[in-house]
């Protein structure tokens, strides 16, 4: 996987910078932080660099808090993870100082995004999986090969990370060697139950929080016939209550959840103009509508991030998903199909018709 120059800086670095983009996950953080327990092995220092705070949902893994929005420019390479995209690193393109050493270091990107055209304004060596669910998987990979030490932290990191971008194994993008790999990690003593531990006592809510997830319930709103189920966040909301939960992702799960919802939507607003969005899906179409709006990721998980007045996105939201659907819907035809339960209940099942 690495060519002999890549091999060759990694070697020769004594001081590396692992770099997130301006949306963590649990595979970038969980990326980031194997990384950094993988070279620390290997005599090497880390820094580990995000410029934005590590959401709160996160910090159930072991070593968040050493993710620094400071650029320390005193490294002897870069490693991105888990982003090939520039408008996902835009915060720390911004800075001179970062901008500076990226166009003068080299830079060995990691990612298992294919779909997303690499557009990052400097020299970089990109490293990419066309079958890896998650960058964590691809790090594993390329430690296996390069006989790179995995130590007992180093595992329950690339552990979260794969967890993470496969949502616990159960995504389209799960392969064998997915599991293969997990199954390698807790050999090397990840704790699927310790760390499982953890992410539940961490997302354990005050009453507060659990009444605002009702007030969210109550306001979530339904277009596209239903498709499309959304929720927006004001700032205000986000001031309030992200240090106790991400707003969006208090109901993301169950919008997705709903009889007739294709997409989950949830969408910030913040003082200038700027709008995220992530989504969430049961058919792989979310990377499609996300990359409509600049973003990316994964067909059943993807974001993005625009700057205009949500009254404004609002409609090209709705135009945007009546064409994903009819796409998605000219290459999987469905056949309305009745059944004793629909009488019932007044819904209609669909199934995708044999050979499509």
């Amino acid at each position: 996987m690495l060519n002999e120059e890549q091999r060759e800086y990694i070697e020769k670095a004594q001081t590396i910078l692992v770099i997130q983009a301006e949306n963590p996950d649990g595979d970038s953080l969980g990326s980031a932080l194997a990384l950094e327990e993988i070279f620390g092995a290997m005599g090497k220092q880390v820094s580990l660099h995000c410029p934005v705070q590590i959401p709160t949902y996160l910090r159930h893994i072991s070593g968040w808090d050493r993710v620094t929005p400071d650029f320390l420019n005193n490294a002897d390479m870069a490693i991105i993870v888990d982003t090939l995209s520039k408008i996902l690193l835009s915060k720390t393109l911004d800075n001179p100082i970062a901008r500076s050493f990226l166009e003068s270091k080299p830079v060995v990107v990691l990612d298992h995004h294919v779909s997303v055209e690499p557009d990052l304004p400097f020299n970089a060596h990109y490293i990419t999986s066309q079958t890896a669910v998650a960058t964590g998987e691809l790090i594993y990979d390329i430690a296996s090969e390069e006989s790179w030490p995995v130590n007992v932290q180093a595992a329950s990191h690339l552990f979260i990370s794969i967890q993470a971008d496969s949502l616990g194994l159960t995504t389209a993008a799960t392969t064998a060697e997915s599991f293969a790999a997990c199954a390698e990690l807790v050999r090397l003593g990840a704790v699927p139950a310790d760390i499982e531990a953890a992410r539940r006592e961490l997302m354990k809510k005050s009453p507060e929080i659990l009444r605002y997830k009702g007030q969210l319930i109550e306001r979530i709103e339904y277009f596209n016939d239903g498709r499309t189920a959304l929720i927006n966040i004001p700032f205000d909301e986000i001031h309030e209550y992200s240090n106790q939960y991400n707003p969006t992702m208090l109901v993301l799960d169950e919008m997705r959840l709903v009889i007739g919802v294709d997409v989950a939507i949830g969408v910030k607003t913040y003082p200038d103009g700027k709008l995220t969005g992530k989504l969430r899906s049961n058919i792989p179409v979310s990377h499609f509508a996300a990359k409509y709006f600049g973003g990316d990721g994964h067909p059943f998980a993807s974001g993005f991030r625009i700057y205009e007045s949500y009254d404004e996105f609002l409609p090209e939201l709705v135009q945007c998903m009546e064409k994903v659907y009819a796409e998605y819907d000219s290459e999987h035809p469905r056949e309305e199909t009745t059944t004793q339960s629909d009488k019932n209940d007044g819904f209609k099942s669909f199934r995708i018709k044999e050979g499509s």
